[in-house]
């Protein structure tokens, strides 16, 4: 796993939330799904989203919602990245679920927030919400899958 100063000179663009160990990635949009998806076959048919315009989010309990960080990713190749909740979302009944950042990715990462708790939460657009630890990968190849965005 990298430190602070591999991680201010891979991603200087972070170097406000970079931390002893991880990059703080701050929370931007959040969407309520509202329509079915599928995955069938290798085909994927995402859920319809709808954006909850607010500058502090309200998550009602037992609900999931999906969730962008602010400013793109670049995963440089020879790494990868894992993403974890902070702790406080931990001790809030918060949790936070991702999948791995492959070698090569570049775009706008999104996260499903779920409160599992019996009560509401708030937490307001822009607060560090997810630690990304990265690690060097050998012999990696680069990420051309069908989330990845033009620079």
């Amino acid at each position: 796993m990298l430190g602070q100063d591999e991680l201010l000179k891979l991603f200087p663009e972070f170097a406000d939330t970079i931390e002893a160990s991880g990059i703080d990635l701050r929370l931007d949009k959040l969407y309520k799904q509202v329509g079915p998806g599928s995955l069938i076959d290798d085909v994927k048919t995402l859920p319809e989203l709808k954006q909850i315009d607010d500058e502090i989010y309200t998550l009602e309990p037992k609900t999931a919602y999906s969730a962008t960080v602010q400013g793109k990713i670049k995963i440089p190749k020879g790494y990868t990245m894992l993403y974890l909740p902070r702790s406080t979302l931990l001790r809030s009944f918060i949790s936070v679920h991702t999948a791995v950042g492959d070698p090569g990715f570049y775009g706008t990462l999104q996260f499903m927030i779920i409160n599992n708790g019996d009560y509401p939460f708030k937490i307001k657009k822009g607060e560090r919400f997810v630690q990304a630890v990265v690690f060097a990968v050998e012999g990696s190849g680069e990420y051309d899958g069908s989330y990845q965005e033009k620079k």
